[in-house]
């Protein structure tokens, strides 16, 4: 019981830091330059937040596990 427990929230763990992982794979190629463009950003600004939303993607899915206890 207790190993499908444990088994159940792993699952649950893995599918949020892989939706949130998309999410911001999603807004750096799509969103992100739209807005940029819209603001009249430029190309280099808008390069830099990109290289910082796929690496907070990156970190969220390939992250370390926090450790409890």
């Amino acid at each position: 019981m207790n190993q499908e427990l444990a088994r159940t929230e792993d699952s649950n763990e893995t599918s949020g830091s892989l939706l949130l992982g998309t999410s911001l794979a999603v807004a750096s190629m799509i969103l992100l330059p739209a807005l940029a463009m819209r603001m009249g950003l430029g190309a280099s600004l808008t390069g830099a937040l990109r290289i910082a939303l796929m690496k907070a993607s990156t970190k969220a899915v390939c992250g370390t596990k926090k450790q409890f206890g």
